[in-house]
């Protein structure tokens, strides 16, 4: 549970991306370096809201492989109250061109519950493959390529670049396909555009102006396959995710946002 908890923004928010080559290039306009937003993430059923962890997002600047970039950090963690039954320490990172926005390279190091993953993946854009490296707590180090197409994104290069998404493009009720690697593969999967909604976030007796749509989810260790994942992000210059919500057995899982600092425009959170 506080797995799922814990990592709900950092494992979900990736399947966010456009499969079409032609929206690849974008121009940014909803981000920028020195941005930092975090989240609480909590279980909740009926009216039980139980505090599980927490998540940190920043954008940084960078230079790779001579190219000016964005170095994406994403940290969770579980609460120290809750270590003794399950600890979480989960790290994310991701370069990406500034011109072009191209992942070059992504880096997953996480503990959850005693059991830790690692995952790098460096992108060969010309000859369309990404090299993978990995191992668990439960599975020997491998070496792996896999064959990607134009606007193929990992984790964190997938959350900013959907975050520039013209959504008025689209009417409610549309499928956007989208291209991802994920735990070591490649999927070609879909969000649904939901419409806009005035949300009240928890404890907050303000409505923000939000823009919401369902996820298609990767079927593995936290998620079942399927669209039982709803996401909000704000619809204004800035496009920030401020709840992610999965519905589970017994209730949901939320996360919500709890800051956000250095984000490029006026902002409806304020």
């Amino acid at each position: 549970m506080f797995k799922l908890l814990v990592s709900i923004l950092i494992l979900s928010q990736s399947v966010l991306v456009f499969a079409q080559d032609t929206l690849c290039k974008f121009p940014n306009y909803t981000f920028k370096v020195g941005e930092n937003v975090t989240y609480r993430a909590y279980y909740n059923w009926k009216f039980i809201w139980l505090n599980a962890g927490d998540v940190f997002f920043s954008v940084k600047d960078t230079v790779y492989q001579n190219q000016e970039s964005f170095h994406f950090v994403s940290k969770g963690w579980s609460l120290k109250e809750y270590d003794w039954f399950f600890k979480v320490r989960d790290s994310f990172e991701s370069i990406v061109a500034k011109d072009g926005f191209k992942p070059f390279w992504f880096l997953r190091d996480t503990e959850e519950g005693g059991f830790k993953t690692y995952n790098r993946y460096d992108f060969n854009h010309k000859n369309n493959q990404v090299n993978i490296v990995s191992y668990t707590s439960k599975r020997a180090y491998r070496e792996d390529i896999k064959s990607i197409k134009p606007c193929t994104f990992d984790v964190l290069s997938a959350i900013y670049f959907c975050r520039n998404i013209d959504f008025d493009r689209y009417n409610e009720g549309d499928k956007i396909p989208l291209t991802m690697v994920i735990d070591n593969d490649v999927f070609n999967l879909f969000i649904r555009y939901l419409g806009k909604e005035d949300l009240k976030l928890h404890k907050d007796t303000k409505k923000y102006s939000t823009i919401k749509f369902s996820v298609m989810l990767v079927e593995g260790t936290i998620f079942k396959g399927g669209e039982d994942m709803t996401i909000w992000v704000t619809d204004d210059g800035n496009r920030v995710p401020i709840m992610v919500e999965a519905k589970i057995l017994i209730g949901s899982v939320k996360a919500i946002i709890t800051g956000a600092e250095g984000l490029v425009n006026k902002s409806i959170l304020n």
